[in-house]
């Protein structure tokens, strides 16, 4: 038996495996036996690309939903007949009005503290009086210095200018009802009161202003979102980034795609857009959400189409140089990408590859 009929010679089987962790398929190396010979094929144009050095990543995707976050219900505290409600999707800010009383508006401060009493030149010290001074001074009624706990007849002043531009009695008192108070800026998402009834109880339902995404990932998972990460988006087909701004800490139910209890338990985890131009004009969507496991920086890595799995175990990857061909065993790492980390003796950077994809 001659050196040449002894060399057993590979064969680029028909067969391809499955790769775990994705759905690209390798190549199958299975050697020949002695006599045996390779279907004839002609020569073939193959596919290469380099060896880079790259930062991988590990991630794990859930779904969620595009939306303005949870809502609140805003509760008219003034006597009268409600006249005016604004229209849904509306954007109220400072001084807008939220809602009407016997044709006089009631409208939106800012603020933290609820006006639990009525002010008015006497009062005792409060830090709802500097709040008061606070929103008076940004609408443009100033006149009692800088804003402090303090009513005074400077006060009460501006309380009566703001009270003309509304169209409502000058009384220079300022009563716990003639506003609604919030942090910010708000959407209206529902118009819950009726023209006509009474303008005491439930009048609308708002959100924020700014659209965030809410995914609902496995309790046992919380690790993976942490506040201030940053996280991969897709929504509506467009690739994006976003910044976790809060990850609950009450677990809840979890439930299946046709809403389900499925046995496990859920948090929620609230993630603002980096760049809201990325979803459109879509009030709601849903969204897919990656979050980063863990990270493997400057590894070398080839796509996984080329990978070669060995007929004896592990895998390869098919070396061009000088337009001669010849295999590297490698251990694989992470998988990310359509990419996968590699390593093997004698695989280098800027080596060219052949691969599939």
């Amino acid at each position: 038996m001659t050196g040449k009929s002894r060399r057993a010679r590979w064969l680029v089987a028909v067969a391809a495996a499955v790769v775990v962790l994705g759905t690209t398929t390798v190549v199958v190396l299975t050697r020949v036996a002695e006599g045996a010979s390779a279907p004839a094929a002609g020569p073939k144009p193959v596919e290469t690309t380099e060896v880079v050095k790259a930062d991988l990543s590990d991630e794990e995707e859930a779904e969620g939903t595009l939306g303005y976050g949870s809502e609140t219900a805003v509760n008219g505290r003034k006597s009268g007949t409600l006249t005016w409600l604004p229209a849904p999707g509306s954007k109220l800010s400072r001084g807008d009005t939220v809602y009407g009383v016997d044709a006089k508006p009631v409208p939106l401060f800012y603020g933290s503290l609820p006006f639990y009493r009525d002010l008015s030149v006497g009062v005792d010290k409060g830090e709802d009086v500097k709040e008061l001074e606070e929103n008076l001074r940004a609408l443009g009624f100033g006149g009692f210095g800088t804003p402090d706990t303090s009513f005074t007849s400077a006060t009460a002043a501006a309380v009566k200018r703001w009270q003309k531009s509304l169209g409502a009695e000058r009384t220079g008192t300022f009563g716990q009802g003639d506003v609604v108070l919030a942090a910010g800026e708000l959407r209206v998402s529902e118009a819950s009161g009726q023209l006509g009834g009474p303008a005491q109880g439930s009048v609308l339902k708002t959100t924020g202003t700014a659209r965030s995404v809410e995914v609902k990932i496995d309790a046992e998972k919380q690790q993976l979102a942490q506040v201030d990460a940053k996280v991969a988006v897709t929504v509506n087909g467009t690739g994006t980034t976003g910044t976790v701004t809060d990850v609950g800490h009450v677990a809840e139910p979890g439930k299946d795609a046709a809403g389900q209890p499925n046995g496990k338990l859920t948090i929620t985890v609230t993630v603002r857009l980096d760049d809201p131009k990325a979803a459109g004009s879509l009030d709601s969507a849903p969204v897919t959400v990656r979050f980063t496991k863990d990270v493997h920086k400057g590894v070398l890595a080839v796509p996984v189409g080329a990978l070669l799995a060995l007929a004896e175990g592990g895998y390869a990857v098919q070396v061009e140089q000088n337009g001669q061909q010849r295999l590297i065993g490698v251990e694989t790492g992470l998988f990310s990408g359509g990419k996968v980390e590699v390593s093997g003796t004698g695989l280098a950077e800027g080596m060219r590859v052949v691969t599939t994809s």
